[in-house]
């Protein structure tokens, strides 16, 4: 599974102001790993698959998945380099899964899952259809596999400027860099596409510059088509994509997602109450 992911040049986020997010989730989605029905009563997990998991953002993805108590199955066209850099846990485990081969041989990977995470991205080679094998048709092929094998929940790690052509945002510096690498972003759009057509219940993450340091800021979410500039860190990433599954907000919604220093600290599940409002 190609995992990683170009960089947006990290910028500042345009001025917003804050909101007060006071709506809570009106109802905790059978997602959520932590809940119980009872005291005393077990805790209930379930399986997500995540393609990309040796990237540094599905690698995050993974890691936060097992600390909330989820079975992971962690898709990897390097099984050895997994065992490497992901972290040793009974509830971890290792398929060969690779997104450029076909929706057919991933339905037997995602067989038995209750939700998916695609937290891939072409590798930098001189195959100038990389970004299209893996952000666009990857990304279908992964979805057509699971309309297959009926799993019904899908969250996608985008990015922000995908719709940068519809925004007005040809001549930003951060559209024309990566769409200068195979058209990156308007093969990241095709297959956002194709996924709100598919009839999954899907969440679509947005982020915006992707940072591998620790955050200096908090987490701004806005519907999609709000950013055109900011960066995040992955690891916030990863918080926003796994809190999409434990809330049922998070239903068909596309999220752009950045960090800014004067922003409240606020949970991921009201964001994304308030941003169902809109």
């Amino acid at each position: 599974m190609a995992s990683a992911r170009p960089h947006l040049p990290p910028s500042l986020a345009l001025p917003a102001a804050a909101r007060n997010l006071v709506l809570r989730c009106r109802a905790v989605s059978t997602m959520d790993a932590a809940s119980v029905s009872s005291p005393g009563a077990e805790k209930k997990t379930t399986t997500v698959f995540v393609a990309g998991s040796t990237g540094r953002t599905g690698k995050r993805v993974v890691e936060k998945l097992l600390a909330k108590g989820f079975v992971v199955v962690a898709g990897t066209t390097d099984i050895g380099r997994a065992r490497g850099s992901l972290p040793q846990n009974p509830n971890l485990q290792l398929v060969r899964a690779d997104v450029t081969e076909g929706a057919d041989k991933l339905v037997e990977v995602v067989r038995g899952v209750d939700a998916v995470v695609c937290a891939t991205g072409f590798r930098r080679s001189f195959d100038p259809f990389a970004p299209w094998k893996v952000d666009n048709f990857g990304t279908v092929n992964l979805v057509e596999a699971c309309r297959k094998a009926g799993v019904t929940r899908f969250v996608l790690v985008s990015s922000i400027l995908v719709n940068g052509a519809a925004m007005g945002q040809l001549l930003n510096p951060a559209y024309i860099v990566l769409n200068l690498l195979g058209l990156t972003l308007v093969a990241k759009l095709q297959a956002e596409k194709h996924i709100r057509k598919s009839g999954i219940n899907y969440t679509i993450v947005r982020p915006g510059g992707l940072t591998d340091q620790p955050s200096t800021g908090n987490i701004v979410m806005e519907p999609e088509d709000t950013f055109y500039s900011g960066s995040i860190s992955r690891d916030q990433v990863a918080e926003v994509a796994v809190g999409a599954l434990l809330c049922t907000e998070s239903s068909y919604e596309v999220v752009e997602i950045v960090a800014r220093a004067d922003a409240p600290n606020r949970p991921v599940e009201d964001m994304f109450a308030a941003i169902k409002q809109k």
